[in-house]
């Protein structure tokens, strides 16, 4: 009976120290990720204030950010995160006065419904990940500078087609001059490669110069050429076919007239 009645008169003193004890003040909304300020406030003004709780990095499930005294000194404001949705238990604190602060629940709502697509906070593995479109305005600078490399090498190799076409034309008038042999195929191929190499120097006009044109524009080597072709076409051995060396050197010291591009 003596038991019995201490039991009763403990639950009771237990009870009033439930009711005494300091109360939190939680906001109505919280919000996934967003900073939360919670105040735990000893609301009997008969009594001190608690000292500090004895908390470092969490308050239960959630991130502790900072923590500071009340204004009136009354208790203490918790400024905590939720980083993970769903229901948060925040345990009962020891207050180091023979008091401890009251368990709470906190309803903490995903900001995404279940299955929905997601970034940051409220995601989980049931989750689709959003579909992000490619920026190619933004990608496409990134061709600015090989386009630009591209443009400079075929501005390059545009300038120099024609001293290549030159080059080619000159290799190959000197394989065919002077002809080998008077047959008819060999005085053609040799006619060919001469004409050839006039039109890469100075046109496609120059195919059809005589030897009055060739004398007028100081291109005296390159009458000999022409009669001694028609010459062998006609059987006959004079005059001779002309060096190469004087052909090819009197077209480098024209330099001022050049092909038409």
């Amino acid at each position: 009976m003596r038991t019995a009645g201490l039991w009763v008169v403990g639950s009771g003193l237990w009870g009033f120290s439930a009711l005494t004890a300091p109360a939190w003040k939680i906001p109505a909304q919280v919000k996934l990720g967003q900073l939360i300020v919670l105040d735990l406030r000893e609301e009997d003004q008969s009594k001190p204030s608690f000292p500090r709780p004895a908390v470092e990095d969490r308050l239960g499930p959630l991130h502790l950010r900072s923590m500071e005294p009340l204004p009136d000194g009354r208790g203490w404001r918790f400024q905590v995160q939720a980083l993970e949705p769903g229901l948060a238990v925040i345990p009962a604190l020891d207050l180091g006065n023979e008091q401890r602060s009251p368990e709470f629940r906190l309803w903490v709502p995903r900001d995404i419904p279940y299955g929905g697509s997601w970034m940051g906070f409220g995601g989980g593995n049931e989750d689709r990940l959003p579909v992000l479109p490619f920026p190619w305005a933004w990608a496409s600078l990134l061709l600015v500078p090989p386009l630009g490399l591209v443009a400079w090498v075929i501005l390059l190799w545009r300038k120099g087609s024609a001293r290549r076409c030159l080059h080619h034309a000159i290799q190959a008038f000197q394989h065919h001059w002077p002809p080998k042999d008077r047959a008819r195929a060999t005085l053609d191929a040799a006619h060919a490669s001469g004409r050839d190499l006039l039109a890469a120097r100075f046109g496609e006009a120059a195919r059809a110069w005589g030897p009055a044109d060739f004398q007028a524009r100081g291109l005296g080597p390159w009458v000999p050429w022409a009669k001694s072709l028609d010459a062998a076409r006609f059987g006959q051995a004079e005059p001779p076919f002309p060096s190469s060396e004087p052909l090819v050197a009197v077209l480098d010291a024209r330099d001022g007239e050049r092909a038409p591009r």
